[in-house]
């Protein structure tokens, strides 16, 4: 069933690509092949989304943690924030990537990387009020087992650079009340060989569009730019490691960027590692690709467009 503005829409849901993967691949988002067991309908795909979310979480994402350490405008956890931040400008992003935020969008959230190479990062959101950018959630998750990249291609296990709308939403539980478009399906539920520790993985999901079309269910398996380039990249629930390229963060963080983000705001993301996020132009610029040992393609050109997504 869909809810949001699309109505009617048909399609099968016996194979459904997520997190950049066919679900019957078996290793989505951090998860290896055999990790445990899971039986569907033993209660652990369902939880309760009562109360109000927290603009802090747990401070590697998971659900019901402690409030996150405080982190510099770069996102590195445990550091102060700058007092000579422009308040014009998001902290943290270069003139590249700052050039790709749509003129329109008062909501941004940027996921700041602890490292090219690391799976740990912070995110945070911010909104925009008058012409200053207010940081109003933060909360520390994971992305790519490897980290980053700039020329993002299936199987890397990076998280590709670079600025993209955020469209499209849904999961396993109700909508807890978001704007965005929200697709609530039984689809969403992890298989049943995956380890515990990812059972609550899609209960909330946020597509982010990475080489897929927005205006589509987030598990809708099409890939505009072909296979190769990934997809199926998405926000989704922490369970506690790096993903194959998707970013994580805890429930509470999850419902309160649902309940927020808003199309008429014009909602995106700005994501990569902090030196990356001051430096390069990320997927949207291939003129200062990051080659990580994977074939390069013709159309390197993705923010801002729909395009496939990645593991």
């Amino acid at each position: 069933m869909r809810s949001g503005g699309v109505h009617g829409v048909v399609r099968s849901r016996a194979v459904v690509a997520a997190c950049g993967v066919i679900l019957m691949s078996l290793s989505a988002c951090g998860c290896s092949e055999g990790d445990g067991h899971r039986t569907r309908g033993s209660g652990a795909g369902s939880r309760a989304t009562g109360g109000a979310p927290a603009p802090t979480a747990g401070p590697s994402g998971k659900p019901g943690g402690a409030a996150a350490p405080t982190a510099d405008p770069s996102g590195k956890a445990g550091g102060p924030a700058s007092s000579t931040a422009d308040p014009g400008r998001i902290p943290g992003v270069g003139d590249r990537l700052h050039r790709h935020i749509p003129a329109d969008s008062r909501q941004v959230v940027v996921v700041y990387g602890d490292d090219e190479d690391s799976p740990d990062c912070t995110i945070v959101l911010y909104t925009k009020r008058g012409s200053s950018w207010d940081e109003v959630g933060r909360w520390r998750g994971h992305n790519g087992r490897n980290g980053w990249t700039t020329d993002h291609h299936q199987g890397d296990l990076r998280s590709p650079v670079g600025v993209f709308t955020l469209s499209d939403a849904g999961g396993v539980l109700e909508d807890p009340g978001t704007r965005l478009p929200y697709d609530q399906d039984e689809s969403y539920e992890v298989p049943e060989d995956w380890g515990e520790a990812h059972w609550h993985d899609f209960d909330y999901v946020i597509a982010i569009d990475y080489n897929r079309l927005p205006g589509t269910p987030p598990d809708d398996p099409t890939q505009p730019e072909g296979s190769d380039r990934g997809g199926g990249i998405w926000m989704h629930l922490d369970h506690g490691d790096g993903t194959s390229a998707c970013i994580s963060l805890s429930e509470a963080g999850m419902e309160h960027l649902l309940r927020t983000l808003d199309p008429d705001q014009h909602p995106v993301v700005v994501m990569g590692d902090r030196e990356g996020l001051k430096t390069l132009g990320g997927a949207s610029d291939p003129a200062t690709p990051r080659d990580h040992g994977a074939p390069r393609s013709a159309a390197p050109e993705y923010s801002l467009r729909a395009g496939p997504n990645s593991p």
